[in-house]
């Protein structure tokens, strides 16, 4: 939405319905193939004229350099040959640090708002080039939707847009600093797949019989096992969610939020009335077109 001088944009969460790890890189990073799906969770961004580049967020610790909005409005700048005379003001609504992706979904919004901005019209090609030297995902949440991204996530083809489909999902109170790192050190050979489940996946969006069970049958991280050690805490809440639908919830991303899908409201508040003790949030969301 642009008013005046003003954008105003809109930077939705995602899901990982599939995130299988093949194995570890020559370059360090490891390949992976998943399929990602966007739902109606956003951060709400305001771009507005400035003498200078300025990043405020209602996440005190988010402000200026600290988020990857400001490496993406700086690196748009470069690209164009031009300041970055701007401030972009951040309203959170995306946990952070929970394998939703908020940060890079902030980062991709910042890129094709101030495309339009500063009026540089760069490409949708430039754009995916210039994010994905900012970070993995920050390439699939340019377009969004539903889509497989491959190497180190920066590799985005579009599939078939999923129905709208409620999904519950579930964010712990639960931190862990390098998480990503971190997460991805404690995965052991026995970890790494051969993609076959997100093969099988994206043959049911691609062939357009989408089924809510089946695709729900077919989520898997490869996260999922070793999300213990990473977030010991963790533990209860699953051993809960187990005891109520065993094998539904599964993590997005390197963790800690958890998904389930096809569901319903009436199972949203089951589940925030089981968790209730444990202080996590429980949402009821819906997947999304872009």
């Amino acid at each position: 939405m642009n008013t005046g001088d003003n954008i105003t944009s809109l930077a939705h969460a995602k899901l990982n319905l599939t995130l299988e790890v093949l194995g570890r890189r020559d370059d360090g990073y490891h390949e992976i193939k998943t399929v990602i799906q966007t739902i109606d969770l956003a951060d709400r961004l305001q771009f507005s004229p400035s003498s200078r580049l300025r990043v405020e967020c209602n996440v005190e610790s988010l402000n200026d350099e600290a988020n990857l909005v400001w490496k993406a409005a700086q690196s748009l700048a470069e690209a164009g040959g031009i300041e970055p005379r701007v401030r972009i003001d951040i309203e959170k609504h995306i946990p952070t640090s929970m394998g939703l992706g908020g940060g890079s979904s902030d980062a991709a919004c910042a890129l094709f708002s101030l495309n339009d901005f500063w009026d540089l019209n760069k490409s949708q090609e430039d754009l995916a080039e210039i994010a994905a030297g900012i970070g993995s995902d920050v390439p699939f949440f340019l377009q969004g939707g539903t889509a497989l991204a491959e190497g180190r996530g920066e590799l985005v083809s579009p599939l078939p847009p999923l129905p709208s489909v409620p999904v519950i999902l579930i964010c712990p109170d639960i931190e862990l600093p390098n998480k990503t790192t971190a997460m991805y050190s404690k995965l052991t050979p026995a970890s790494f797949s051969d993609g076959g489940v997100t093969r099988r996946m994206v043959q049911i969006l691609a062939g357009g019989q989408f089924v809510g069970d089946s695709v729900g049958g077919l989520i898997q991280n490869a996260f999922d096992e070793v999300a213990w050690l990473g977030f010991p805490d963790l533990s209860p809440v699953r051993q809960v969610l187990d005891q109520m639908a065993p094998g539904r919830f599964h993590l997005s991303g390197a963790g800690p939020a958890l998904f389930a899908l096809p569901a319903g409201q009436s199972e949203r508040q089951a589940v925030a009335d089981a968790l209730q003790p444990y202080g996590v949030g429980v949402y009821l969301v819906h997947t999304m077109s872009p």
